[in-house]
């Protein structure tokens, strides 16, 4: 397992990154999400990304006990603030003061651990002044309940005030967790080279396209039982943007690369995230242990220029690249 830097940060995180967003207390069994975060040890991963909101803070629980008994300082926990939790009151959300001072306490908690290494605003709060949102990240800092702070999702404008305002403050953003993979592309024309000038790196979720870049779901054909595509309980709803025809059929293009490399439709996947040099780390979620291993192994893959040529050459028009798409995953209201 690769580690790489963190934005201008000291902290080294793993290529791969282990997530449980719509796994952890919800589509996983407690004991199966143990045996995936074991699996990831097993595989080198150190970094471990979750959130607050995730099955409505189970998943930070569950992801705690999972990690008990392991040396914390050979750890890097990644979780987040922002989505609802509790009984979605009107303070229960968002990036106030009053709501980051109590949600990282509560992470805490549930991680059972003193400090997360990361904490990111998990999506830019346009009801707060930016001013006291940073304020609270300070402080959070120099409680030593968190050693760097993070964003996710935001677009270039707001990375750009929001390290200004840190950087008054005295510390630094140093990550932002946007979607990246070979077909949702948004991130690459403004919020990368903005982030590359401002020391920032990308800590990427769904590098697999939530899987449909793994190519079991094929044009014509019914998902698969028990697949994402399948689950009524939102992930359904999730990934029904990347299930037309012509993604799946372009997808399936990129089979012969793929075995012409020796690596799975997944590897293949990951590891064209991790060509970007501004990508610290990709977070992978699993189900089942032996994906963790699959998945694991993209870490140190190089694809070369040719095979880049040739993946952009098979996904065609189906890439997404819109740069004001990265504005869409975030309410303009507080959703609580």
């Amino acid at each position: 397992m690769r580690h790489r830097y963190l934005g201008n940060s000291g902290l080294k995180v793993s290529e791969i990154c282990y997530g449980n967003w719509l796994t952890h207390g919800s589509q996983v069994e407690n004991e199966t999400a143990e045996k995936c975060v074991h699996a990831a040890l097993d595989e080198g991963i150190t970094s471990f990304d979750t959130a607050d909101v995730y099955a409505n803070t189970v998943a930070e629980a569950v992801l705690g006990e999972a990690l008990k008994g392991q040396r914390r300082e050979s750890l890097e926990i990644f979780t987040k603030v922002y989505w609802p939790t509790g009984p979605k009151g009107p303070n229960d959300c968002g990036l106030s003061r009053k709501h980051i001072m109590e949600s990282i306490d509560g992470s805490l908690r549930r991680l059972d651990t003193d400090y997360v290494d990361l904490y990111q605003a998990h999506r830019y709060d346009h009801e707060t002044p930016l001013e006291e949102t940073m304020q609270a990240f300070a402080d959070v800092v120099r409680q030593g309940k968190a050693l760097y702070i993070g964003v996710s999702e935001w677009d270039a404008a707001q990375i750009r005030a929001g390290h200004a305002l840190a950087k008054e403050l005295g510390f630094q953003l140093v990550s932002n967790q946007p979607q990246y993979s070979m077909l949702w592309r948004v991130i690459e024309e403004w919020v990368v080279p903005t982030s590359a000038e401002l020391g920032l790196s990308q800590v990427c979720w769904s590098p697999v396209a939530q899987g449909v870049l793994t190519g079991k779901y094929v044009p014509g054909e019914a998902p698969p039982k028990n697949s994402r595509a399948t689950d009524t309980r939102g992930g359904a709803a999730m990934i029904q943007r990347l299930m037309g025809e012509e993604v799946l059929v372009a997808v399936q293009r990129l089979r012969p690369i793929a075995e012409e490399l020796e690596l799975s439709m997944a590897q293949l996947a990951v590891a064209w995230v991790l060509q970007n040099p501004n990508v610290a780390c990709a977070i992978i979620g699993a189900s089942r242990p032996r994906q963790v291993k699959e998945n694991a192994a993209a870490s140190g893959v190089v694809l070369t220029p040719e095979v880049m040529s040739r993946i952009d050459d098979a996904l065609g028009d189906v890439v997404v690249r819109n740069p004001m798409l990265t504005a869409e995953h975030t309410p303009k209201e507080r959703p609580c």
